[in-house]
């Protein structure tokens, strides 16, 4: 990798204030993306301020119909934490299946977020669930948050904070993992929101996205079958040595009724 500056302030003034020198300044929170990046050469930063000491930005609180996640909890925390999963199970089986333990240990939440890698778990349910991503300057819906490939809509000088949730009617996630890195392939999060019925899919495209399809088709009747026969066109899809971009397609399908049904606790 190439050399920079590494900083790990405690507390959040101190991070952003570190972030506004000039030259390019990259958080890392748990660094499961960051760091593989940055051993490839593929990233060159001149700052790296680490936010691990920063306990501000822990913390799972359940309150009424919302949860919120601070954006430093591990994933580990999110899996194994009782209170998420008598009130979003969904989101905390989600948690329970990300990589592996050295992973889940790690990794945390808002990096997952704010890194946006394609075959990521949490963007899905972000999206789905329709939440709100908290900033030290404002608040993003998840519907504006994710804009590309390892893009979002955060600004350099920003730093999330937390992850807000309203508690869906249900919700489930179904994923079809790489054997090796245990990313999703497709992995798709079906959620009954007091807005509706969303779709989202992650690892299929270059981008989470939602399927407006399903989601019509779940309105009219929430089970597995409404969804017979329905597909999503392969074009725009991933199209690598681990699956074709049709086969991804299929998998969509096939991941969007098993989570239906996880659902209605099938």
């Amino acid at each position: 990798m190439y050399p920079f500056e590494y900083l790990k302030p405690a507390d959040l003034q101190s991070a952003v204030k570190s972030a506004s020198a000039s030259g390019e300044n990259k958080f890392i929170a748990g660094g499961m993306t960051l760091l593989p990046t940055l051993k490839l050469r593929l990233a060159r930063p001149d700052r790296l301020i680490d936010l691990s000491r920063i306990t501000e930005l822990t913390g799972i609180r359940v309150e009424a119909n919302r949860v919120e996640i601070g954006a430093m909890t591990r994933h580990a925390d999110v899996a194994r934490s009782a209170e998420l999963r008598r009130a979003l199970p969904a989101l905390a089986a989600l948690a329970g299946g990300i990589g592996d333990p050295l992973v889940r240990n790690r990794g945390t939440i808002g990096g997952s977020i704010a890194n946006n890698d394609p075959a990521a778990d949490y963007p899905s349910a972000l999206l789905a669930l329709a939440g709100i991503v908290i900033t030290n300057q404002r608040e993003i819906a998840a519907d504006d948050f994710f804009t590309g490939m390892f893009s979002t809509a955060l600004k350099s000088s920003e730093v999330i904070t937390q992850l807000r949730f309203d508690i869906p009617k249900r919700a489930a996630y179904a994923k079809y993992p790489n054997p090796a890195s245990r990313y999703a392939m497709v992995g798709v999060f079906v959620a009954d929101t007091a807005t509706g019925i969303r779709v989202a899919v992650t690892g299929a495209g270059p981008c989470v996205f939602r399927v407006a399809l399903f989601e019509a088709a779940l309105a009219k009747r929430f089970t597995p079958d409404a969804l017979e026969g329905l597909s999503i066109p392969a074009d725009n899809l991933n199209n690598d040595l681990h699956g074709s971009a049709e086969y991804r397609a299929s998998l969509v399908s096939v991941m969007a009724k098993r989570a239906v049904a996880a659902a209605l606790g099938g």
